[in-house]
């Protein structure tokens, strides 16, 4: 068996979210990937909190299957073992404060002079250049920015995403563009340099919202867990707990009055014919139709729904997805090594004929010997390069 990026080196000056999902999703498709950390903390998401069986639970998440390399990059030795590796290297990805990889002598010109087979792949908040090239850029940051919150949450508040999206968008952009580079480096023999920002990935994903706000037109309205647009579509209270449904078309809107409202005459009406009828009269069937579901019990509303053919979901939490009966019926759960103890990981997408790297999480610099030994450093010179030092550019 082999996976689709085996043989791929790549080297990663890392931290936070974007560029370690990045590399992890390579390392999921057997890429080698080696990251290099300050020797006082490494990688900060290091800290974030205790909560994965006592390490961070963003870390766990993005490292797995990665070699941990501490270098002291402020002593210019080090800088230069570094840009030995890179010489070897498929792929360079770094997400360091905008001009600090510049400064440390890794700029993507100077190290493709170096390696012409070299991907690099810069990650930003803004990207390089414009009114906002300098400025500090964290997810929260990024979701207000790219006009996330001004749809996301209640007509009367706005709220951000729950999860990381900002960087997870750039994460998966980077991504998604190394491979394309590899693929086009295939046919050239050359490489490239790659420069993603998070709040270019997010204007992509909010690509639907712009659209529907063409010519300063009306943007879609927060809607809370419900739909800006579709209608009805979100959670509904029954008697005795909540129901959550969606519906997408008329023939799912005359089953779902017939077999869920029992109401025939809501099926027929004009007004309601169409995504747009219903919208535009939602202030008219939305309190019909609460009424009617508050009056079943939740057994009784999905049993209803289910006959109807009509969508619909349980509002999980996190110990329910963690037990989540299709994840398991499916075998997608593996346990992952990390220091000292294992951790279930979700199973990474795969073709049929390979199977994707399922590393352990690296300690903090538990790979820094071997690997400055394979490039050819003695004893005293990977003593002196991966010391410990001051705080990094």
């Amino acid at each position: 068996m082999t996976r689709p990026l085996d043989g791929i080196l790549v080297v990663s000056l890392e931290q936070a979210i974007a560029a370690p999902y990045a590399t992890r999703l390579l390392a999921d498709q057997g890429a080698r990937v080696i990251k290099v950390e300050r020797p006082d903390g490494g990688d900060f998401a290091r800290q974030y909190d205790k909560r994965a069986r006592g390490e961070a639970s963003h870390f766990v998440w993005t490292n797995r299957s990665k070699e941990s390399l501490t270098l002291d990059l402020k002593k210019p030795e080090a800088v230069s073992v570094l840009r030995r590796l890179i010489e070897k290297a498929d792929v360079f990805v770094q997400n360091l404060a905008p001009g600090a990889a510049d400064r440390l002598g890794l700029g993507h010109e100077t190290l493709r002079a170096e390696n012409e087979r070299l991907i690099t792949c810069a990650i930003s908040g803004y990207g390089e250049g414009g009114p906002y090239g300098g400025k500090k850029a964290y997810d929260l940051l990024i979701q207000a920015e790219a006009g996330f919150l001004s749809v996301t949450g209640t007509p009367e508040a706005p709220a951000k995403a729950g999860i990381s999206i900002a960087d997870t968008a750039a994460g998966v952009s980077a991504y998604s563009t190394i491979l394309a580079a590899l693929l086009n480096r295939h046919k050239t023999g050359r490489g490239d340099h790659i420069e993603i920002s998070m709040l270019e990935a997010m204007a992509e994903w909010m690509g639907y919202a712009m659209y529907f706000a063409t010519d300063t037109a009306e943007p879609p309205r927060r809607a809370g867990a419900g739909h800006a647009t579709i209608f009805p579509y979100g959670p509904y209270d029954t008697s005795d707990g909540t129901v959550l449904f969606g519906l997408q078309n008329d023939r799912e809107w005359q089953a779902f009055c017939r077999l869920v409202l029992e109401r025939e005459d809501l099926a027929v009406d004009e007004r309601f014919k169409g995504n747009a009828g219903r919208t535009r009269h939602m202030e008219l069937l939305d309190p019909q139709i609460r009424s009617a579901m508050a009056k079943l019990a939740t057994a009784e509303a999905m049993s209803r729904l289910e006959a109807a053919n009509i969508g619909t979901a349980t509002v999980n939490d996190m110990a329910a997805l963690w037990a989540h009966p299709q994840l398991a019926a499916r075998g997608r759960w593996r346990d992952v090594g990390m220091p000292g103890r294992t951790i279930p990981a979700l199973l990474p997408f795969s073709g049929a004929a390979w199977q994707p790297r399922l590393g352990p999480v690296p300690a903090l610099g538990e790979h820094t010997t071997a690997i400055l030994r394979e490039i050819g450093l003695g004893e005293e010179e990977i003593t002196a390069v991966g010391s410990q030092g001051s705080e990094s550019p």
